[in-house]
């Protein structure tokens, strides 16, 4: 999200009113001075998998939930069993989407393979738990913490040094699962994937964000960006498939001519 700032309105001033113009940019920044700002929803800020973080207290009283207050209550009561089981359903079907799109079948002809399972165990073993303890801790130090700099510093961490974490985990969860079995395949699929990837984050993050706070109401953020992470980790996952079976594709046809030289 790019907030252009004035040279007019960011002066060294001490008064009362500057003060409260930066509060105010900051919370708009940030999403307020609640949980529900941008570390509320904002993990990586792709994710493959986008964080599944509990709302504020206030939001599962809340009656407009309707069909999502049993989720919101449960996301509530037990956030890490909740994140887990969301995450590994969703990177499930994932899979599965970005095969079909891909066009990726496995060794019988169908696009479901031993890789969905797998990868609906990444999902709730591996990347719930790390955005719930990366996130947890980002939280934990920025407590408290409501200045303007505060929340500029929380968006810039979050952006320079979580992501990054959970997008190579990713990456490299998804390298072993296609079949990487060596420290340089798996090097290689993170060094061809890691930019791409944080480029979707930084892109798709800040928009979503801005889009909830601008249309939705606070108690739909967390299925929204369920909903947004999905999409955004299913793009990705197709365009890696399709990375990989170019890249197969490309070495058959390698050998194909040095077996027509070999062989003519």
């Amino acid at each position: 999200m790019s907030v252009k700032f004035q040279e007019e309105t960011v002066r060294a001033v001490t008064g009362g009113k500057s003060e409260d113009l930066a509060h105010r940019v900051g919370e708009r920044l940030t999403g307020g001075k609640t949980q529900t700002g941008y570390l509320a929803v904002c993990s990586s800020p792709l994710l493959p998998s986008f964080p599944l973080l509990s709302p504020p207290d206030r939001t599962a009283a809340d009656p407009r939930n309707g069909s999502t207050q049993a989720y919101l209550r449960q996301l509530q009561k037990n956030p890490l069993r909740t994140k887990m089981l969301t995450s590994g359903v969703l990177s499930g079907v994932q899979e599965l989407l970005a095969s079909w799109i891909a066009h990726d079948v496995g060794k019988h002809g169908h696009y479901f393979s031993s890789r969905i399972p797998k990868m609906s165990l990444y999902g709730m073993f591996i990347s719930a738990p790390l955005g719930h303890v990366l996130i947890g801790i980002l939280q934990k130090i920025f407590a408290g913490r409501t200045s303007l700099k505060a929340k500029i510093l929380q968006i810039l961490v979050s952006n320079l040094i979580v992501s990054p974490i959970q997008n190579s985990v990713y990456l490299t969860s998804m390298a072993v699962i296609a079949g990487a079995r060596t420290i340089h395949q798996v090097r290689a699929t993170v060094r061809a994937g890691f930019m791409p990837v944080m480029k979707v984050s930084w892109i798709t993050s800040p928009l979503a964000l801005a889009f909830a706070q601008k249309f939705l109401p606070e108690h739909t953020w967390v299925p929204f960006f369920n909903i947004v992470g999905f999409f955004i980790g299913t793009y990705v996952n197709t365009h890696t498939k399709k990375k990989r079976l170019e890249a197969l594709r490309k070495r058959y046809d390698q050998r194909r001519d040095y077996e027509k030289r070999d062989y003519p």
